[in-house]
């Protein structure tokens, strides 16, 4: 559980120095766009949702992390007080999440 799951919550990082998108829509769109850098889903993504998610990031070559909590949970690690379905970092700022990713 070393790499990703350390950096949990994301708050002292990303969410404070780098720049992130929440929800699928603009999620897709930051992909679309060539913005992102990492994609984070919830466990408890559609299906459906999850795969589409997938199919982008393979043709933009961007990296997906599959959150082991529910979507409340990602939520709550993102230090909101909502949902969060998924999550697309498009700068990490001073966190070194995108390095401590497993490289594939």
């Amino acid at each position: 559980s070393s790499g990703i799951n350390a950096e949990w919550p994301l708050r002292p990082g990303v969410m404070k120095s780098g720049k992130f998108t929440i929800g699928y829509r603009s999620t897709l769109k930051s992909i679309r766009q060539g913005k992102s850098k990492l994609i984070i889903i919830a466990n408890n993504t559609p299906a459906l949702r999850k795969s589409e998610i997938e199919y982008y990031c393979m043709l933009a070559k961007v990296g997906v992390h599959h959150y082991s909590g529910s979507n409340i949970d990602l939520g709550t690690a993102c230090g909101k007080y909502f949902r969060v379905g998924c999550l697309c970092i498009t700068d990490p700022g001073d966190s070194d999440i995108i390095r401590s990713m497993p490289s594939e």
